[in-house]
This record gives structure tokens, C-alpha cells and sequence, in this order.
């Protein structure tokens, strides 16, 4: 039997033009990205997860090919909002989120704000609480609010060693002399295809403040969601103990998984790995959900 093939879509909503790929049939898993990144984090996860899931990888404001306003909030507040949206447009009520560093983020802020919408949550190596922007990464941040962002993102793919390097995005990845030229491409070529795009960027990285995440809190201390944490001990931007503190703060935590080091985008890099976590963790939380159903007609 084949597998479902992979799409590529357009969505409009109040925050823009959302564009998302999806695959696969069933209940829907949507997976989130970070900052410079888009859907294309997640190809292994809708290739080999199909399966089981409708899985849908979007495209976050100010990110790979949507489109919005100038002056369109492009916060990770906003973010989670846009997804709200999203969601509403495909008439979705529930959903499998995961979310990996600036995406992290989002989708604790929407799982705070609508936990009824939250079949499952996982969650990787992300902005968590107060800590963040990370430390390792203000120098880029620095550079943006410099003026430099466009040159920056022209000099990474003009030369792509560059972009694998240690003064660059070296450090996210466990092996990044592995990484394709493709891939990076994918990641930055979008960033440049207009000044606007460009712009947006610029708007996003200047809106990084942890007042977003901590503004939560209190919410994600009453969160029942089943929750996955998957983190990689080797990450110069989301130490370890942040997942220890994602875990005593969401009371709805099942499982909290080390990877020994691993790096902050290990779902490509060790996406096998991954992969057998989250359709663990899923088939757990449909089995009590069955579960419960066959109780209640009992």
C-alpha cells in the first residue's frame, strides 16, 4: 500500500496567508517550527508518521512562504493566535501539537489559552518560561537590530559552510557537515524573496520577550493535556533543566525523555528516534481514550 503523498497548501486567515504541507489521514498532529526554520523541520515526521496521523506543518508568521501585512503583529503571542485561526479555517477542534524552539513556545501559549482544543502535547529543546531569547543566540539578535540582517542571511546562503559553522548555526546540530544544501536553501531562500519578507523577520526577532511564556504560567500549572518531553542534553540554547521544569510545571506530563546528545533540531537529525516517541506517546493516548469511552458506556 502507498503512502499518502505530501501537499502544499495556502490558508487565508486574519493574520495572512498561512501556508502549510500536509500528509496522511486521521486525527490531525500539527507540528510547529522555530525562528529561521519553516515546515520543512518536520518532512521525516509527516513521511513516516502518515500513517497514523493527518499531519500538517505550517509555516509561522514571518516564516518559509507565508504571507502577511506589513504591520501584522508577528509575535510568538500572535503566533499562537494565527494558529487558533488556522485551526478554526480547517474547522479542526483537536489536535496532536508539537513544537520545537520558538515554536515551543507557541504552542504552550496555545495550549494555555485554549487546553480544550489539546489532544496531546510534545515538546522539544524551546523557549521556556523566562529563559529566553537564549543566551548563544543574542549575538544574531544583536546583529538584526544592527541592520544586518539581509546581508547576514545572503552571506549564509551564498556560502553554505557558513551557515553550518560554529559562528552560525553550527551549534544546533549534532552534525552539521550532514546537513544538505537543499535544506538550507529551503530554510533561507524564503527569508530573502523580499524586502518585506526580510522586514517581517526583522519584526519577529525584535518581538523576542519571555513575558509571552511566563504570562502562562499559571496556566500550564492546570494544563491535564497528555504532554511528551523530548530534549537533547547537548544544547547550547535550552539547557536540560528546562525540561525538568516543563515537567513539575504541566501536571499532565507523561514522559520526559533525555537525549544523549542530541541538539536542538534533532527531529531531522535523529528524526527515527523521535519518530518512535511520538507514535508511543499518541497510541497511549488513544488507548485511554478508548479507554474511557468504553467506561462511560458501561
Amino acid at each position: 500500500m502507498s503512502k499518502p503523498s505530501r501537499t502544499r497548501h495556502g490558508l487565508q486567515t486574519d493574520c495572512g496567508r498561512i501556508a502549510y504541507t500536509e500528509q496522511g489521514a486521521g486525527p490531525v498532529a500539527v507540528f510547529v517550527h522555530g525562528v529561521l526554520l519553516n515546515g520543512h523541520l518536520w518532512r521525516h515526521q509527516l513521511e513516516h508518521l502518515s500513517d497514523i496521523r493527518r499531519c500538517i506543518a505550517i509555516d509561522l508568521l514571518a516564516h518559509g512562504a507565508t504571507e502577511t501585512a506589513s504591520d501584522q503583529d508577528v509575535s510568538v503571542t500572535a503566533n499562537a493566535k494565527m494558529l487558533a485561526q488556522f485551526l478554526d479555517a480547517l474547522k479542526i477542534d483537536q489536535v496532536d501539537l508539537v513544537g520545537n524552539d520558538s515554536g515551543g513556545g507557541i504552542v504552550q501559549i496555545f495550549a494555555a489559552l485554549h487546553p480544550e482544543r489539546v489532544r496531546s502535547l510534545t515538546l522539544t529543546d524551546c523557549d521556556t518560561h523566562d529563559n529566553w531569547p537564549p543566551e548563544a543566540f543574542k549575538p544574531f539578535l544583536a546583529m538584526a537590530a544592527g541592520g544586518g540582517l539581509r546581508s547576514t542571511l545572503e552571506a549564509l546562503l551564498t556560502d553554505k559552510n557558513l551557515y553550518r559553522s560554529p559562528q552560525a548555526l553550527g551549534p544546533a546540530y549534532e552534525h552539521p557537515e550532514l546537513l544538505a544544501d537543499e535544506t538550507i536553501e529551503n530554510y533561507l531562500r524564503p527569508l530573502i524573496a523580499t524586502e518585506q519578507r526580510t522586514r517581517d523577520l526583522q519584526r519577529f526577532l525584535a518581538a523576542f520577550d519571555n513575558k509571552h511564556t511566563v504570562a502562562v504560567e499559571a496556566r500550564l500549572k492546570t494544563l491535564k493535556a497528555p504532554t511528551l518531553i523530548v530534549w537533547g542534553t547537548d544544547d547550547v540554547y535550552f539547557d536540560v533543566k528546562w525540561s525538568r521544569w516543563l515537567a513539575d510545571t504541566i501536571p499532565g506530563t507523561r514522559r520526559r525523555v533525555e537525549l544523549e546528545g542530541a541538539r536542538i533540531f534533532f527531529p531531522e537529525e535523529r528524526w527515527q528516534q523521535f519518530n518512535q516517541e511520538l507514535r508511543a506517546h499518541w497510541q497511549a493516548v488513544q488507548h485511554d481514550a478508548a479507554g474511557s469511552a468504553w467506561g462511560e458506556r458501561k
